[in-house]
């Protein structure tokens, strides 16, 4: 690899850490606090959270990969441009590939990686998390809930146990489910206990009392009852195995045994597709980000910032990947829009760039866009100088 081509690499790596990490840091610490009620709610140690805080990465590193790819490449283009590096390659007669070689080979290693986490680590990882959760919610009722206390496990479930015996075994159990509004299930039951797999509460010697909206109430004793915890389980995201939840081996052959797949066959093939386009992101976003920033320009030139326009129809692009990968379950006609975007993209991207074109949004987009980044501009200016004023007084 050449020097400058060397040099250039090394910039847009750097400038691609440097956006991805804080991203990164934000999404995964809201993702993680959307869980720490795993933590208060089941009595788990901090240690049991923070592996789980750990398991979530790889679900978020294949969708922020891209992005980070588009803002390191725009804002390097765009600063050699303002400093006339851009303008000394072009004037020492050196070629695009100068330019284009280093980095799309950045962004084909990103797409690798990408690939990797995302057919590899991301399943395993969300395999272990369902374990944990389902794990923990078995210990929920056998071991954490305190004796003679109401505790809430879910939206609209309550659940009390007087007394906790040893190997899983609860005596007096009380279970009120107002989950479904077509009608309010309360449980009573001398003993029962939890199976191990945290999916069935197995209750004997007692009755079930039905009220529906109108007020009538049925009645019915029962000497053994399997109350389903799965829906619990499920709403937390924690249900058996999914289509997310498998390796790209199995998505190319699924089991027909498997009991989601039989329910389910086309979300499995939706995922599949998913997995065989999601993976060649960085390096398309990475050919529209060189053919909206891959110029050298004047400073004198009124436009957007590259970075917005970029970002634009990757946000775009993203938006359109995802809707026709979830309209493949109901109409498998939007595989072929699923594979056509990035194709199409690419193609587009490539022509600019093969043409020394630059690629611009529309102008009445544009437009828009400009007068509300120069309304905002305006404002922020307008309260800083507000409140720089009002200090000095």
């Amino acid at each position: 690899m050449k020097l400058l081509e060397t040099y250039i690499l090394r910039r847009v790596g750097q400038m691609f850490l440097v956006a991805l990490l804080p991203v990164l840091a934000i999404i995964w610490t809201t993702q993680v606090l959307q869980r720490i009620n795993l933590v208060t709610d089941s009595g788990q140690s901090i240690g049991t959270f923070a592996k789980l805080a750990t398991m979530i990465l790889p679900s978020i590193i294949p969708v922020v990969l891209p992005f980070a790819l588009v803002i390191a490449i725009t804002q390097t283009l765009t600063t050699m441009n303002n400093d006339s590096e851009l303008t000394v390659i072009d004037a020492a007669g050196a070629r695009r590939s100068v330019l284009i070689r280093p980095i799309l080979l950045l962004a084909a290693v990103i797409s690798v990686f990408s690939f990797f986490v995302d057919n590899v680590v991301e399943p395993r990882a969300k395999t272990v998390v369902r374990q944990m959760i389902a794990e923990t919610y078995a210990d929920l009722l056998s071991s954490v809930i305190e004796e003679k206390t109401f505790r809430k496990l879910d939206e609209g479930l309550y659940v009390q146990i007087s007394k906790r015996m040893a190997g899983r075994m609860l005596k007096g159990l009380f279970v009120a489910d107002e989950r479904d509004p077509a009608y309010e299930l309360i449980y009573y039951a001398k003993e029962g206990a939890v199976d191990d797999t945290g999916t069935t509460l197995i209750m004997h010697q007692g009755e079930v009392h039905r009220k529906t909206p109108d007020g009538n109430v049925s009645v019915i004793n029962f000497d053994s009852y399997s109350f389903d915890l799965s829906d619990m389980t499920e709403n937390r995201g924690q249900a058996t195995l999914r289509a997310s939840d498998r390796d790209l081996w199995f998505l190319f052959n699924p089991d027909p045994a498997d009991k989601d797949y039989t329910i389910r066959p086309q979300s499995y093939r939706a995922e599949l597709h998913r997995r065989l386009t999601d993976w060649i992101l960085p390096v398309v976003f990475a050919l529209f980000s060189l053919a909206i920033a891959g110029d050298a320009r004047s400073h004198r030139e009124a436009r957007l910032h590259p970075m917005v326009s970029a970002l634009a129809y990757a946000f775009a692009m993203r938006w359109a990947a995802f809707y026709a990968a979830n309209q493949i379950d109901t109409d498998p006609e939007y595989i072929v829009v699923l594979y056509a975007i990035p194709i199409v993209s690419s193609i587009v991207s490539i022509v600019f760039l093969g043409l020394h074109k630059r690629l611009v949004m529309p102008s009445f987009i544009r437009d828009r866009i400009s007068s509300f980044w120069r309304g905002m501009q305006e404002r922020l200016l307008a309260a800083t100088g507000r409140t720089g004023g009002g200090a000095a007084q």
